[in-house]
């Protein structure tokens, strides 16, 4: 497979290609956690398992067991360093503040299922057994917010988050608060729930998942740049798959929504629940089209260079190869 399928490799002086990334097939990748033990039952797998996501404890052992193992080496590396700053600048050592990995991809790609086996693994490992997992979606502006600056058919792309309260929230975790809030929401009645929060105090991970977390900062009319959330990310990870692929995932868990959660009188989405089937394909395939494909398209797909960790899946979810950036 090509290093540089995605415009980032060239050739050297010998004409082989290269590349800032290791591209590693499944099986290789798999290979490097034959000394780590899985501590996830299969019950607790399945209970972490999304919406059409293919976990099983054969997904766990050869794609996540080697990435936590990984990322712990991180955390692991970046609290030495922490030492190491703090004795060469004659100070008492603080508490080191919390590793903080985000983790992007499209709507319907698994990054939720991702992100809640790499909260159960990376707590597994004794180094750091309080790791907190937070989303994006509670940082979405209130619907009502949303509609009254038109912005309600824009749901999910980047100008319907509160971005200033997400990046304060980030700035807070990075600065060592002891104690840090944020907004919750609620899929079922799709909106940010009122006065309800999460608190986190004094993690040892932080993981931060939603679709735009990795998008560059913004440039003001005045041409200065101010931050971006990624500036306080430790290590990031990208879910990705074939944009085809995500859209067939996306019409599958609408349909299946539509049998369930749908049927909730209290669901947003309640009236969805008396489509016919093809009724429902024919509005999934709308909803796709309309908002969450082109938001792929122009703001989620264009931060995935970004990452330090790129994971590629195929049309059964199951993740066929992962790229890393080098070191």
């Amino acid at each position: 497979m090509s290093h540089g399928s995605n415009g980032e490799g060239h050739h050297d002086s010998s004409g082989r290609e290269s590349s800032p990334y290791i591209e590693l097939e499944r099986a290789a990748w798999s290979e490097l956690a034959h000394e780590s033990r899985n501590p996830l039952r299969a019950d607790e797998i399945r209970a972490l398992r999304g919406l059409g996501d293919s976990l099983d404890l054969e997904e766990v052992e050869e794609v996540y067991l080697p990435l936590s193992r990984l990322l712990s080496l991180y955390v692991g590396a970046a609290g030495r360093l922490h030492r190491d700053q703090e004795s060469f600048l004659h100070r008492q050592t603080p508490p080191r503040t919390p590793f903080v990995i985000g983790l992007a991809g499209s709507v319907a790609v698994g990054k939720s299922t991702t992100a809640r086996v790499l909260q159960q693994m990376l707590a597994h490992w004794p180094e750091h057994p309080n790791v907190a997992l937070i989303t994006t979606d509670g940082f979405l502006y209130p619907n009502a917010e949303l509609e009254r600056r038109g912005l309600l058919q824009r749901k999910g792309f980047p100008e319907s988050y509160d971005r200033r309260a997400l990046l304060r929230f980030v700035v807070d975790i990075k600065s060592g608060k002891d104690e840090v809030e944020a907004p919750t929401y609620s899929h079922l009645v799709y909106d940010v729930v009122p006065d309800e929060k999460v608190v986190i105090k004094r993690p040892d991970i932080v993981i931060i998942e939603g679709l735009n977390v990795l998008q560059p900062a913004r440039v003001s009319e005045d041409g200065k740049a101010g931050l971006a959330l990624s500036d306080f990310f430790d290590f990031s990870v990208y879910v990705d798959a074939g944009r085809d692929k995500i859209r067939e995932w996306y019409i599958s868990r609408f349909l299946h929504l539509r049998e369930t959660a749908f049927r909730d009188p209290g669901s947003y989405f309640a009236k969805y629940a008396g489509l016919t089937h093809d009724e429902a394909v024919v509005e999934a395939s709308r909803i796709w089209d309309t908002i969450n494909g082109p938001n792929l398209v122009q703001n989620v797909l264009p931060t995935r260079s970004r990452a330090t960790l790129v994971m590629r899946k195929d049309a059964d979810h199951s993740v066929r190869y992962v790229r890393l950036r080098k070191l």
